[in-house]
């Protein structure tokens, strides 16, 4: 990864320890926004409409953040590793799999598989909650406490519609 200069006064091996968690979030984030839109664009059944809109705003509220984390990355001095091939390559969560049997006997299918996908991705952002505060970095770790607490809420709103 390339260094980019800056007077960020964080000690170096808590910015490059920062830049990986935030680029492992921003891998993470950016894959969950593109299977939801998957699920956005291939949910059908009873609940089509009601799950398209969902899924729509869920992926909007997780798009939202990837801006903030890549920014960050750079503000520390590295740089962001966000195409769609380096997603493709650095994301933890598994593949989003709804098979067309699965998607027209269970009308919920799309919204049990990403549900999902949210509980995983906000764990693991949690994980660099704390991991990122233990190294020093107050800041990251605020900005990662956010990207938590948006996917937390977009899990919660998936979760409710499934009771």
């Amino acid at each position: 990864m390339k260094k980019q200069t800056t007077m960020n006064d964080l000690p170096a091996k808590t910015r490059a320890f920062s830049i990986n968690a935030l680029n492992q979030t921003l891998a993470d984030v950016s894959d969950l926004y593109s299977q939801t839109k998957q699920a956005h664009w291939n949910v059908r059944g009873p609940y089509f409409y009601t799950l398209h809109k969902l899924f729509d705003d869920v992926a909007a509220a997780v798009e939202e953040p990837i801006d903030g984390i890549a920014e960050r990355i750079v503000q520390l001095g590295g740089v962001a590793e966000g195409t769609v091939r380096m997603t493709a390559k650095n994301s933890s969560l598994s593949e989003l799999k709804v098979s067309d049997k699965a998607a027209d006997s269970d009308p919920l299918a799309y919204a049990k598989a990403l549900a999902k996908q949210y509980a995983d991705c906000a764990k693991a952002v949690r994980k660099k909650v704390d991991s990122t505060a233990d190294a020093g970095d107050a800041d990251t770790s605020d900005l990662l406490t956010g990207v938590s607490n948006a996917l937390d809420k977009s899990l919660w709103f998936i979760e409710a519609h499934m009771r």
